[in-house]
């Protein structure tokens, strides 16, 4: 076999290569929101008037923690809902500090990470304390 013939060969086969991963995409396209199924619909609800103009990637991840609800307690639902609604609420500039401080609090030491965890749930289990017994946590004393 001649040089160039083989140069030709090798020519055409790295170009029907390249023709085929043209063809096919490397990821799968987030769908839209009319696309989803009922139950996806209800898990991301509170993402619905904004899902269509989502990133592709940010869509892919919500779908893959909605794949979780089916199997949550309603408790779990709600709470689930409440933190993607103000997640939907947040600017592009805050949801990136808020990935920021979940990169460095997972850095943290597994015991450092627990003391922050049971500070947050007493500080939690006050202000709900204080809202079941009609103190407002932001009310500030009469003078």
């Amino acid at each position: 076999m001649n040089r160039n013939n083989f140069n030709v060969r090798g020519i055409t086969v790295s170009l029907l290569l390249l023709l085929g991963l043209i063809s096919f995409p490397c990821s799968a396209s987030a769908p839209s929101w009319r696309s989803l199924t009922p139950t996806q619909r209800e898990a991301l609800a509170p993402m619905d008037g904004q899902w269509d103009i989502l990133p592709e990637i940010q869509r892919n991840r919500l779908l893959e923690t909605a794949k979780h609800y089916p199997h949550m307690t309603p408790e779990q639902k709600q709470r689930y809902h409440d933190r993607l609604k103000k997640w939907s609420q947040l600017t592009p500039e805050q949801r990136e500090r808020a990935r920021k401080r979940y990169r460095a609090f997972k850095r943290l030491p597994a015991k450092e990470r627990e003391r922050i965890r049971q500070k947050l749930k007493a500080e939690q289990a006050r202000k709900a304390q204080q809202t079941s017994s009609g103190v407002s946590s932001t009310a500030t004393p009469r003078q």
